[in-house]
């Protein structure tokens, strides 16, 4: 047996310090007299003791998107419409997960395999190449010569923020050109990223269309080597985009001045039915050879919305500068928030490398997209039979989740007030929130709060 050492001399005296601490006290007057020890806050500047240092904050606005939903579920009545919200809806009005996600997810979980270690700094390997491909085109030149580089980022959002900081870190320019109006996030974006935000024309409230006469004109005096961005299908707020030969003149442009175009594509697939068709913005610019940045996000199409899937891929020149370019990309992203999730790209990837799961997930995808494109033209028939004053062809012209109704603020309010319908101040309305049972109740809305004005 060994032999038990005897404490050693500093240990007894730690050994007697913590028995007295551990002593209880024969009065309150002991203790507030031992050494005359007792614990006192330090001040913080400005700070008396009974105010919060943070006293002197105002309350923010809410946020004028999120904020339609705030009031939304405050009002009581048994007729309210949210179509503030940019997210899809059943005809039941609920939220949908799709049936090949439940699916993908299901694969997840049973393979035991699967482990939760952090993913790289640039996210899911697999994720990355497949959302190339998804969004570039499976043949595309620029990922069979590895001029692409893409990382994982937070959904959409994310992925413009980690792309706006790369650019104002590495990029000789540091103006960015916004389409007027565009989403709400955008100049907030693009602004705490350190680029200097400027507008460009892009649609005209007169024809309720693209106003292409001033984009070009806009374009065409922006500085050379200015980042413009770009909405890479069904514009939002709008619901208009140009057509492919106008995109062809956008890219004729750019390209002789040297701006540097940056998509936000937050819909493929969504606003047509056709992954393809929703991606021949994009396609047009990189078939160039030249340089174009492109965020994806994953929360429409996949109705992936709280998992914060999306991806930033780069195309640049050459292999080479694609590498140095990742590199320099994970010095932003490292700080920021170390590395990705790793579940919803998990979700996306085994969606789009499987032939049978991308099948089901492209007609599911369809779907969602005739639905929404049925409500813009159960809207228009039931307010051209009402015989709503005004020219509402707009409604079928323009694509996606969002309709611009050309309805001002007043409007808007008086159809919250009287009507219980919710949208933003400018008049958009999500198209994907209205069911066939509803389409009367805003068009009597919409006749009203027009007629009203007459």
């Amino acid at each position: 047996m060994h032999k038990q050492q005897s404490p050693s001399p500093s240990a007894d005296r730690r050994l007697s310090v913590l028995a007295r601490h551990l002593e209880p006290s024969s009065s309150a007057a002991a203790v507030e007299g031992h050494n005359n020890h007792s614990i006192v806050g330090a001040p913080t500047s400005g700070y008396d003791g009974k105010q919060s240092v943070f006293s002197h904050i105002v309350r923010a606005p809410e946020d004028p998107i999120l904020g339609v939903t705030v009031a939304y579920n405050k009002d009581t009545s048994p007729v309210k419409l949210n179509l503030g919200v940019g997210a899809y809806r059943t005809e039941e009005g609920k939220p949908l997960v799709l049936n090949v996600v439940r699916k993908a997810e299901q694969l997840l979980v049973n393979d035991r395999s699967r482990i939760k270690e952090y993913l790289p700094i640039v996210g899911l390997a697999d994720f990355n190449k497949l959302s190339a491909k998804l969004i570039l085109g499976a043949d595309s030149p620029a990922i069979q010569e590895n001029r692409v580089t893409t990382v994982q980022c937070l959904s959409g959002t994310g992925s413009l923020r980690v792309g706006g900081e790369f650019l104002a870190q590495h990029y000789h320019q540091r103006t960015i050109y916004i389409p007027q109006p565009t989403w709400g996030n955008h100049p907030k974006i693009f602004t705490l990223a350190g680029l200097s935000v400027k507008s460009y024309r892009y649609y005209d409230p007169a024809t309720r269309g693209l106003h292409f006469q001033g984009l070009l004109e806009d374009l065409g005096s922006a500085p050379s080597g200015a980042i413009v961005l770009l909405h890479a299908c069904a514009h939002n707020p709008t619901g208009v985009d140009p057509t492919k030969d106008q995109w062809e003149q956008i890219r004729t442009l750019m390209r002789s001045k040297g701006l540097l175009p940056f998509f936000d594509s937050a819909y493929q697939g969504f606003a047509s039915g056709s992954l393809d068709i929703d991606a021949q913005s994009v396609r047009i610019f990189v078939a160039d050879g030249g340089e174009v940045l492109v965020a994806q996000s994953y929360a429409k199409n996949m109705g992936l919305y709280g998992e914060r899937v999306g991806a930033l891929s780069i195309v640049c020149r050459n292999a080479d500068v694609a590498s140095r370019v990742e590199s320099q990309l994970k010095l932003v992203i490292r700080p920021m928030y170390s590395s990705p999730p790793i579940h919803g790209a998990s979700i996306v990837a085994t969606i789009l490398k499987d032939r049978n799961l991308y099948h089901e997930w492209t007609l599911e995808l369809k779907a969602m997209a005739d639905r929404i494109i049925r409500m813009h033209q159960q809207l228009f028939d039931a307010l051209c039979a009402k015989g709503t004053p005004g020219d509402w062809s707009h409604i079928i012209k323009q694509i996606g989740m969002f309709t611009f109704t050309g309805l001002n603020k007043e409007q808007v309010a008086f159809m919250t007030k009287e009507y219980h319908i919710y949208m933003t101040s400018d008049g958009r309305i999500s198209m994907a929130g209205l069911s066939s049972r509803t389409v009367p109740h805003l068009t009597d809305a919409i006749h009203a709060a027009v007629t009203r004005a007459c």
